[in-house]
């Protein structure tokens, strides 16, 4: 088989339990990742922060500061999209959680690049989140992401890979998270 040309890709997409590497001709869209991922009380403090793509930490704390101030003043008849240092932002507020989702165009695609992101896409993406979450551990609140916080990564985990998201699929992202409670559960589990 010839190798494929310069301006292809291969981007991981999970099928069957495994990943496996999905070919894709760059020229045909410039695909855009998600930058970070941040659940931020009333407040404004961070409970979960997930960045896909270095940034330095006096970076990140000033980028979250600013996006986070930006998106608590705003009123609910404003719209959830703002764009801000090249970023767009994307929130939505689930009773005292703040969820929000930057996304960037791809890295690889160059800088001139446009952030072609479907705004709805996102909203929706946030919304199952939400649900999963829901389902995992009842209705979700702040305090549920405080204290099982590595439970709550490795689910952010199972439905974004590398700044894609590669899962939707409730039952999908719970199994493998039910599988290590239960393990947890039983006299001889590896995890006692």
């Amino acid at each position: 088989r010839p190798p494929p040309p310069a301006h292809s890709c291969y981007f991981p997409r999970r099928q069957n339990h495994r990943y496996i590497l999905v070919h894709t001709d760059s020229r045909v869209r410039n695909w855009t990742m998600i930058s970070f991922i941040l659940m931020v009380n009333k407040q404004g403090q961070t409970r979960l922060s997930s960045y896909y793509h270095w940034m330095s930490i006096e970076e990140r704390v000033a980028l979250e500061s600013e996006i986070i101030r930006k998106c608590l003043s705003r009123s609910e008849l404003q719209c959830s999209f703002l764009e801000y240092r090249g970023f767009k932002v994307i929130y939505r507020r689930y009773a005292s959680l703040f969820f929000i989702v930057g996304t960037k165009a791809d890295i690889d695609a160059g800088k001139a690049a446009e952030n072609n992101e479907n705004d709805m896409g996102i909203l929706e993406f946030i919304h199952t989140l939400v649900e999963t979450m829901d389902k995992w551990a009842g209705s979700i609140c702040e305090l549920d992401i405080m204290y099982q916080l590595e439970e709550v990564h490795f689910l952010l985990d199972e439905m974004v890979m590398n700044g894609y998201i590669v899962e939707t699929n409730k039952a999908n992202i719970l199994r493998p998270i039910d599988l290590l409670e239960r393990e947890a559960k039983t006299a001889e589990g590896m995890f006692r």
